[in-house]
């Protein structure tokens, strides 16, 4: 497959790199030259407002025509004029005349790039671009891989434009994959904690008790009651479940990732145990021996740029691994500034692409894909691995039922699964332990796994 443009940008070359592995297992050919395209023969596309040598629509050997919308063709970020339609059963923008009835080059470029983060917008309570902002919210299509949908009907389309092409029912690299993985925010709940930490913890519950909140009391004097059981060793803690997802991984033969907060202070949104006591120390060294594990840069990481560094030469110390994996806490990503230090401190994957406020598809896409720096104008070698399930958002902002969520977990499943996408799910340990807070939780898990 050629495509013939007036001219050649960075932006076209990494969108049609993307669409063409997702397509053919390689990235499509691009030309300036009117000569090279007419005369080839085999399957090309025409994406540029110029009819060559007469080009009829109708004839095959003319290739398909798309008249380009000017996106790819620009170096600036500006507001853009999209107005959406409905063609094929599915969404889309950026219309234009030809062969097929949007640009889907640039339809895809202006989602996968995350170009509306980088134009003014309003932050939610963590700092973080509100999924409200978005187009896929907005229009109600975040719930969807929209760009993979894109291209299963590309497909059609250019099968039956070229009987010559042989377009593989999945290309090579894109075939459907599960990747479970996890975040250890907080190891446990009242286990390995200090004397300090666990009073204060019975004093804050305490407090909590005697405020005008009777539905609040109950709770607050059993997890008094679970403290002191687990402090003196006759309770496991409650967010200990490694060996049960042990069991669970190894029964059905999964691989997943782990992503590990070894922040050495105690914050608001820094929680764990310190990397220094020896309990977190083997935890990690554990799942290090059985698994890949990555870094979950903590909350004052963003805050204090040189503790990313030293947090992930403090996780290869302690696991003997280099680290190159990364997901940021509570999905804390501002672009490009968060990207950028990454890919400084030698990360080369991440799983941070997804929001922390809701669940869906954050680039509508269910692929993994190369980060492209719109400021610098360039693709960079960070692989962005996409999530579109986290169970914290069903819970906390969703405030969903375990059954809820076990609906909202299939229907993404099987919609990953239905475009040969990879769906990646994000679960944390205290969710599939054994605190009462979390209850039916972890059997929603279970029963999703063993279905598969």
């Amino acid at each position: 497959m050629i495509l013939y443009c007036h001219t050649i940008t960075p932006r076209l070359q990494y969108i049609t790199d993307f669409i063409g592995k997702e397509i053919f297992g390689k990235p499509i050919e691009l030309t300036t030259e009117a000569g090279v395209f007419s005369s080839y023969v085999g399957p090309k596309i025409n994406y540029s407002h110029t009819r060559i040598n007469n080009e009829e629509p109708a004839r095959p050997a003319g290739g398909l025509r798309i008249k380009n919308c000017s996106l790819l063709f620009e170096n600036s970020i500006k507001e853009q004029s999209i107005s959406c339609f409905e063609t094929n059963d599915f969404k889309t923008f950026f219309k234009t005349d030809g062969d097929y009835p949007f640009d889907i080059f640039a339809a895809s470029f202006y989602l996968l790039s995350r170009y509306e983060e980088y134009l003014p917008h309003k932050k939610d309570m963590y700092g973080r671009y509100a999924h409200e902002n978005s187009l896929a919210f907005k229009e109600g299509i975040l719930n969807i891989p929209l760009i993979n949908v894109w291209l299963e009907d590309f497909k059609m389309v250019l099968k039956e434009k070229f009987s010559m092409l042989n377009i593989l029912p999945i290309a090579i690299g894109t075939m459907f994959k599960f990747e479970p993985t996890y975040d250890i925010d907080e190891a446990y709940a009242f286990k390995n904690k200090s004397l300090f930490r666990n009073v204060g913890g019975i004093i804050k519950s305490i407090v909590n008790a005697c405020l005008p909140k009777p539905w609040r009391r109950q709770g607050e004097w059993a997890k008094i009651k679970e403290r002191l059981k687990v402090m003196s060793g006759n309770n496991n803690d409650p967010y200990d479940s490694y060996e049960w997802i042990d069991a669970l991984h190894e029964r059905l033969k999964l691989k997943p990732i782990y992503f590990f907060h070894v922040a050495r202070k105690k914050g608001k949104y820094d929680k764990n145990i310190p990397p220094s006591h020896p309990a977190m120390q083997q935890l990690i060294k554990h799942h290090a021996e059985k698994y890949p594990i990555g870094i979950h840069p903590s909350w004052k990481s963003g805050d204090e740029e040189s503790l990313l560094e030293k947090e992930i030469q403090m996780l290869e110390s302690i696991s003997r691994k280099k680290i190159t994996s990364s997901r940021q806490h509570y999905i804390r990503v501002t672009l490009p500034h968060t990207f950028r230090r990454l890919i400084e401190a030698g990360i080369t994957d991440d799983y941070s692409m997804g929001y922390g406020s809701i669940n869906g598809f954050r680039a509508s896409v269910a692929s993994t894909f190369y980060w492209y720096d719109l400021e610098k104008d360039q693709q960079t070698n960070l692989l962005l691995h996409p999530f579109c399930f986290m169970e914290a958002n069903s819970f906390f902002e969703q405030k969903y039922t375990p059954q809820q969520a076990a609906e909202e977990l299939k229907h993404y499943y099987e919609v990953v699964k239905s475009v040969n996408g990879t769906f990646i799910s994000i679960w944390h340990n205290n969710f599939l332990g054994t605190h009462k807070l979390f209850a039916g939780w972890r059997e929603v898990y279970e029963e999703f796994i063993s279905s598969l």
